[in-house]
């Protein structure tokens, strides 16, 4: 998919044209810069040459956070002056996977969805789970099934009760979930926590993430250890990473948090929440055009932030690894058009939503959903790269 990015934004992606090795770039307008060129012909002179020639991030992820500054600072001086050259338009590319995702974490903190599931899945208990407001819930996700944008799904397999019988057989409620990832640099050792003050040394990018979600296969197996097959499946990550120091102008406060107030080290006064602006579109199979079915705040979203979820991730000992990526959950705002998942658009699948004329609650084969999200600054819109993903029919 192609996109227009201005000179602020200069995200980073793997690319590769024809039958040659894929190569790091960097998107501006509808064309991409190879970085790999530059540095081997000496054009590039702030970083080391080798951070930029293997074709991924991961490298240049693992130099910490005064060589990325470096590197974006020669970029926005030589990108807008045509030193690094014209480059190459989106459109004759390949887009790859930009590194090597390490492990994946994949958090719960929105409230407005998180209320939204618990009464749906304990109508009889308090929407929230005790520990919800004291500390940003996460799970551990699966790092090999994390794809790039444009990458089929297939619908997948696994237990599930039909009518009160346990069958095994393809999910019938496949499900999105609208999310914001973080791509994680600046490793640590083990049993050393990250303060939440020294999140930015550690936060390299964002890109926008569909955890897919086959909720029969979840309802049955989440309790007591929760999610597992239900979504070890497919995370779509977009191709193209967005450096945080992108969207400096679009850090604000979040919701007060006062009852409870967090523990101290999820305390911080700097602001975290990215106000970003995100869209769920679906292109049902068998018609030409793709609807939006939702679009929500990040800040209206979100409860915890960024940098209470790294802090958190940490605390207990957990290092940090080049290439580690986390998920904010599933972001839905208090309206029913600002849910990010299909099980909250459709009540839990009881109150069908109109797309392309036709009543839908879950995903069938052949469906379409691709995520948009933008910074909106008073510069011009910063986008980030889509992430979208085609159905495909289960092979069990």
């Amino acid at each position: 998919m192609i996109v227009d990015f201005p000179t602020a934004a200069l995200p980073y992606g793997v690319f590769s044209q024809e039958h040659r090795r894929p190569r790091l770039g960097v998107g501006v307008g509808t064309r991409i810069i190879d970085l790999d060129q530059a540095a081997t012909t000496g054009r590039l002179t702030s970083v080391d040459p080798s951070l930029l020639t293997t074709g991924r991030l991961n490298e240049l992820l693992a130099a910490g956070r005064p060589t990325w500054e470096a590197l974006r600072s020669e970029l926005l001086a030589k990108v807008p002056t045509g030193e690094l050259g014209d480059g190459r338009e989106q459109s004759g590319v390949n887009m790859h996977l930009a590194w090597e995702v390490a492990d994946y974490v994949d958090f719960y903190s929105s409230r407005h969805h998180a209320e939204n599931l618990g009464r749906l899945f304990r109508p009889n208990a308090k929407p929230l789970m005790p520990n919800w407001l004291h500390m940003p819930v996460g799970y551990h996700g699966r790092a090999g099934t994390v794809v790039v944008d444009g990458t089929p799904v297939v619908r997948p397999s696994g237990q599930h009760a039909v009518d009160g019988t346990i069958v095994f057989g393809p999910t019938n409620r496949l499900d999105i979930e609208l999310e914001i990832g973080f791509v994680l640099g600046g490793p640590t050792v083990a049993g050393s926590p990250v303060q939440i003050g020294d999140a930015a040394d550690h936060l390299f990018g964002v890109v926008m993430l569909n955890d897919w979600s086959a909720r029969d296969i979840q309802a049955w197996e989440y309790q007591p250890l929760g999610p597992f097959l239900g979504k070890s499946f497919a995370t779509s990550v977009s191709a193209w990473v967005l450096p945080l120091q992108a969207l400096e102008s679009v850090r604000v406060a979040g919701v007060e948090q006062t009852d409870p107030v967090p523990k101290d080290y999820l305390q911080s006064d700097t602001p975290w929440h990215l106000e970003l602006q995100l869209e769920v579109w679906m292109r049902p199979a068998g018609t030409e055009e793709a609807t939006k079915i939702a679009a929500v705040s990040s800040v209206e979203g979100l409860y915890w932030n960024a940098a209470q979820q790294l802090a958190h991730l940490t605390v207990n000992g957990a290092s940090i690894r080049e290439g580690d990526l986390f998920g904010t959950g599933t972001i839905s705002g208090p309206e029913p058009e600002q849910a990010g998942s299909l099980i909250e658009l459709s009540m839990g699948g009881t109150q069908p939503f109109q797309v392309g004329g036709q009543d839908r609650t879950f995903l069938n084969d052949g469906d379409e959903i691709i995520l948009f999200g933008k910074a909106v600054t008073e510069h011009g819109d910063i986008p980030l790269g889509p992430v979208s993903g085609v159905i495909q029919p289960g092979r069990h």
